[in-house]
C-alpha cells in the first residue's frame, strides 16, 4: 500500500509537470537516442578491436569514448527511456542516486576523453617533426586520467558531500544544482570549474592551437598545387563541427548549472531544464560520429561491416585525414628549413 501511495504521489505530481503524451514523446526521443549510440559505439568498439591497423596511440582514446558513451546510453539513457514512458521515476532514491552516479560517471569520463583527443590531434598536427611524441603511453594515460579524474569529483555525493537529485521533468537525476546548503554549494561550484570548465578550457585552447598552425602554414607558400590549402579546410571543417558538437550537447547544460548556481532564486520551467539534459545525453550518438567516422582510415573498415564486405565509399581507406595533413606540414616546415 505505501509502495502505491507513493507511486501515485509522483504520477499525480508530474502529472502537473507534462502529460502523459508528453512524457511518451520524451521516452521515444531517448529511446531512439539511446539505441543509436549503444549500435554506433558498439561498432567502434568491435571494428577496432578486429583491426590491428586501427590501434595507434589515438584509438585508445577513441575506443575509450566510445565506452563512455556506451556506459551512458546504457545506464542513463535506457533508464530514462523507461521512466518517461511510465511518467515518473520508478527506481527509488537508490535508484536515483546510481543513475545520477552512472551517468555524470561515463559523462566526465566522456569530456575528459575528448580533451585527451584535441591535445592528441594538436600534438600529432602542430609537431610532425618528432620534437613532441604523442606514443601509446601518453595515449594510455590520458585514458587512466580521464576515469580517475571523474570518479574523484563524482563520488562525493555518495558520501555526503553533495547529493544527486531528480532534475526536469523528474524522469532522470544529476548533481543537485539546486539546493543552497553551504556544502552541496561548494561541491557544485568545485565540480562545475573541475569538471566542465577545465575540459572546454583544454579543448579550445588545442584547437584554436591547430587552427593557427595550418593558417601559418598555408601562408608559407610552398605546397604543391595548393594542397595544403585543401587539407587545412579538410582539418579546419572537422575541427569546427567538433567544437559545436561540444557547444551545443554540453554548454546548455553548464550554463544552466552555473546559472542555478549564481542564482538561488531562478526558476526554470521544468520542461526547459529537460532539454539541456537530452541534449547533452544524445552526444552519445554524435561523438562516434564526428570524432570517428568522419576519419577516412576507420570509416574504411567500419563501413564494410556494416555493409557485408561492401564498401560504397572505398578509397585509400590506410590514410587518414591526419596523417595526410601531418605529411603536407612536414614537408612545408622541411622546406621552410632549407630556404
Amino acid at each position: 500500500m505505501a509502495h502505491l501511495a507513493l507511486h501515485d504521489g509522483n504520477s499525480s505530481a508530474n502529472a502537473e509537470l507534462l502529460s502523459q503524451t508528453g512524457y511518451t514523446v520524451l521516452a521515444v526521443i531517448m529511446g531512439v537516442f539511446s539505441m543509436a549510440g549503444i549500435l554506433l559505439n558498439v561498432l567502434v568498439i568491435v571494428v577496432t578491436v578486429r583491426h590491428r591497423q586501427l590501434r595507434q596511440p589515438l584509438s585508445y582514446a577513441l575506443v575509450n569514448l566510445a565506452i563512455c558513451d556506451l556506459g551512458c546510453a546504457v545506464f542513463g539513457g535506457l533508464p530514462t527511456t523507461v521512466t518517461s514512458a511510465m511518467g515518473y521515476f520508478s527506481l527509488g532514491q537508490v535508484g536515483c542516486v546510481l543513475e545520477g552516479f552512472a551517468v555524470s560517471f561515463f559523462g566526465i569520463s566522456s569530456l575528459c576523453t575528448i580533451g585527451v583527443i584535441s591535445v592528441e590531434r594538436y600534438i600529432v598536427v602542430c609537431y610532425p617533426m618528432g620534437a613532441v611524441l604523442f606514443q601509446t603511453r601518453h595515449a594510455v594515460a590520458g585514458v587512466v586520467l580521464s576515469w580517475v579524474w571523474s570518479f574523484v569529483w563524482n563520488t562525493p555525493p555518495l558520501f555526503g558531500w553533495g547529493s544527486y537529485e531528480l532534475e526536469g521533468v523528474k524522469t532522470s537525476c544529476s548533481p543537485n544544482w539546486y539546493s543552497r546548503d553551504t556544502g552541496n554549494m561548494s561541491y557544485i561550484i568545485m565540480y562545475f570549474f573541475l569538471c566542465f570548465a577545465l575540459p572546454f578550457s583544454v579543448i579550445i585552447v588545442s584547437y584554436s592551437r591547430l587552427l593557427w598552425t595550418l593558417h601559418q602554414v598555408t601562408k608559407l607558400q610552398v605546397s604543391e598545387g595548393g594542397s595544403t590549402t585543401r587539407v587545412e579546410l579538410q582539418v579546419a571543417c572537422m575541427i569546427v563541427v567538433m567544437v559545436l558538437a561540444f557547444l551545443v550537447t554540453w554548454l546548455p547544460y553548464a550554463v544552466m548549472a552555473l546559472a542555478v548556481i549564481l542564482d538561488s532564486s531562478l526558476y526554470i520551467d521544468p520542461l526547459i531544464a529537460t532539454i539541456p539534459v537530452y541534449l547533452a545525453k544524445s552526444s552519445t550518438v554524435y561523438n562516434p560520429i564526428i570524432y570517428i567516422f568522419m576519419n577516412r582510415q576507420f570509416r574504411g573498415y567500419a563501413v564494410p561491416t556494416v555493409l557485408c564486405g561492401l564498401n560504397p565509399w572505398a578509397s585509400d581507406p590506410q590514410t587518414s585525414e591526419d596523417e595526410t595533413t601531418v605529411a603536407s606540414i612536414t614537408k612545408t616546415q622541411k622546406g621552410s628549413l632549407h630556404e
